[in-house]
């Protein structure tokens, strides 16, 4: 068996668990997820534990039974604590602002770039005098999250020559040396 898909997964309190029709349902105080289940992979609910089960030992059921077990996982630690992402910005003028679920990014263009973040997504940013500006993305969605973040991380991806772009906190950007005398 998956060393991930046999795992358990303990279901905290305040979180409700559904299956129906081969989709989850996971309901939590920070909100609701719902992931459609293939392949058969069903689930075993007891005693606030929640079990994924395969129906064979195919290579494509066992690919999908740690999946399946990861993703539940991250909709239950979502709707229960939630995630966050934190982004830095390196670089001379580079700025960040938001007002309501549109965030504002200045870095280096001819333009500012707006975007417009999805409602599940809530964005906090902070500028010190003397630090680089952090842009603190948060939600109960792990994936959409990711999504995002990743979205704002492309508009200027880290060189390798300055470090300069922009990246996760705690990111270490391989560097190079550039030329030589």
């Amino acid at each position: 068996m998956s060393r991930i898909g046999k795992a358990i997964i303990t279901i905290p309190a305040g979180v409700t668990v559904t299956e129906n029709n081969g989709v989850v349902t996971v309901k939590g105080a920070k909100g609701e997820l719902s992931q459609e289940l293939t392949a058969g992979i069903t689930l075993e609910q007891k005693d606030g534990e929640l079990n994924v089960n395969r129906p064979s030992d195919s290579k494509q059921h066992k690919a999908l039974h740690g999946l399946y077990r990861a993703l539940i996982n991250n909709m239950i630690v979502g709707v229960n604590t939630g995630f966050e992402k934190k982004l830095e910005l390196v670089g001379v003028g580079y700025r960040a602002s938001h007002a309501g679920q549109k965030l504002e990014l200045a870095l280096g263009f001819s333009h500012g770039i707006v975007l417009e973040l999805p409602s599940e997504v809530k964005v906090d940013t902070l500028t010190e005098k003397g630090k680089n500006p952090i842009i603190t993305l948060t939600s109960h969605d792990n994936q959409l999250l990711g999504m995002v973040a990743a979205k704002i991380r492309s508009f200027r991806k880290p060189e390798p020559y300055k470090g300069k772009g922009v990246r996760f906190v705690g990111e270490i950007v391989r560097r190079k040396a550039g030329k030589s005398a």
